[in-house]
């Protein structure tokens, strides 16, 4: 049986007696502590969350999908495996930098992502620097929300579960473009595009740690085709733009610190 959490409550819907070792506590503001000093950390430290309800553009649910035939792992091996070695599945040139302690309740990640084909900006800096917030996990599941910013408002949910004698592997996503600028992007199906095979990718890799060459099953379905213009105000806090601003300036304000020091 599929163990994910229910698509519509988001943090402060959740029923008022949560099991405290799945469910995060609710936060006003996310803090970010205890991760690389590889990651590029903008967009992520002091920003509020933003769910599906609270994004800009249409609203879609996502569900991509594999069948691990063959394999003998259990849905909560299978867990296992991927909060060990959640980015390795990713695609090449997108990082998720977490806390030592892992994929768990309440712990906030920051994400350096690549463009499409694993394109990032020279000396290998990211196109865009934001991040997650783990808000429930369990054996057979895990979930993450984003922070204002991010290119999606969205809830989004990995899960394993048994079907037809196989472990049957799973990304859903419900997700709205968090302004206009990721909407446009949407709408001419750059993002779309990206997203997709991203979580395409990200499945076929993990079927291949189980030794398993399975094929994605994806279904697309648009909730809302309405967009909440109330929400165009959250370009101010575009993550893509801020992150380009930051590593454009980057060089003046070393230079301004060494002036300092001097």
């Amino acid at each position: 049986m599929n163990s994910q959490p229910p698509d519509g409550p988001l943090p402060n819907d959740r029923p008022s007696s949560p099991q405290p070792e799945t469910w995060a506590r609710p936060v006003s503001r996310l803090t970010v502590s205890n991760i690389s000093p590889d990651a590029v950390n903008i967009n992520v430290e002091g920003r509020h969350l933003v769910g599906p309800l609270q994004g800009f553009g249409q609203l879609w649910q996502k569900t991509y999908k594999i069948r691990l035939s063959g394999a003998l792992a259990t849905p909560s091996q299978v867990i296992k495996v991927w909060k060990d070695n959640f980015s390795s599945f990713w695609p090449k040139g997108n990082h998720f930098y977490g806390p030592l302690t892992g994929i768990q309740p309440g712990e906030v990640a920051v994400l350096n992502l690549a463009g499409p084909g694993g394109i990032t900006l020279p000396g290998g800096a990211p196109l865009v620097s934001t991040g997650v917030i783990v808000i429930y996990s369990d054996d057979e599941s895990f979930s993450f929300m984003t922070p204002e910013g991010h290119m999606f408002a969205v809830l989004i949910n990995f899960s394993a579960y048994e079907e037809a004698a196989a472990t049957v592997a799973q990304v859903q996503t419900l997700i709205r473009g968090n302004d206009p600028l990721y909407e446009l992007g949407l709408r001419l199906g750059i993002i779309h595009r990206a997203e997709d095979e991203f979580w395409q990718t990200t499945l076929r890799n993990l079927a291949a740690y189980f030794g398993v060459e399975g094929v994605v099953v994806q279904n697309v379905t648009c909730i809302d085709s309405h967009v909440q213009w109330s929400e165009a105000k959250n370009i101010w806090q575009n993550a893509a733009m801020r992150t380009a601003a930051y590593l454009v300036t980057m060089p003046f304000r070393r230079i301004r610190g060494r002036s300092h020091q001097s």
